[in-house]
């Protein structure tokens, strides 16, 4: 049933006129604890029309950014959820090297549950946000810059072995 309900969203996202938009939304639900990658939205915009690159590395940014500001919120609130937690060693990682940390927001695993527990020990926000928009932006700039950089070929023997 989820798998259908995904399957379903991400072919309404996939249709070109809303292209900046799912790019938009993939990286916001992809920020929060829900397991999605955003790298192949973006790099889909950006191999379909090159000339949207700053702008679907400035969508994406915003939306993961705001995924964490919401992951964030989400720690900051769930002080009780987090509290036999709390003696481990990322609270004292976070704690002493403070809103800094949140540069590595866009590392897969642990990028989004460091934006919650940064909410919970409340790190000053908008610091946190700051740290937490370059180090995604960052991700964005880096990854999409190297998938265009893989032949075109490469896709489309992929798409043939996966059965597209």
């Amino acid at each position: 049933m989820i798998e259908s309900a995904i399957n379903w969203l991400l072919g309404v996202l996939a249709a070109p006129e809303v292209g900046l938009t799912s790019v938009f939304i993939i990286s916001f639900v992809s920020a929060t604890l829900v397991p999605l990658g955003s790298e192949p939205a973006v790099f889909a915009v950006v191999k379909a029309n090159e000339a949207l690159f700053w702008p679907a590395i400035a969508v994406a940014t915003c939306g993961n950014t705001l995924g964490g500001i919401v992951d964030y919120w989400i720690g900051y609130y769930a002080k009780a959820a987090f509290a036999k937690e709390r003696q481990s060693r990322w609270f004292g990682w976070l704690a002493h090297y403070g809103a800094k940390t949140m540069l590595l927001s866009w590392v897969p695993a642990i990028g989004d549950p460091l934006c919650t527990l940064g909410g919970w020990l409340k790190l000053p926000f908008w610091p946190a946000v700051f740290y937490m928009a370059i180090g995604k932006f960052a991700r964005y700039v880096t990854m999409t810059s190297l998938l265009l950089y893989v032949p075109d070929g490469f896709w489309k023997s992929l798409a043939h072995f996966l059965g597209g």
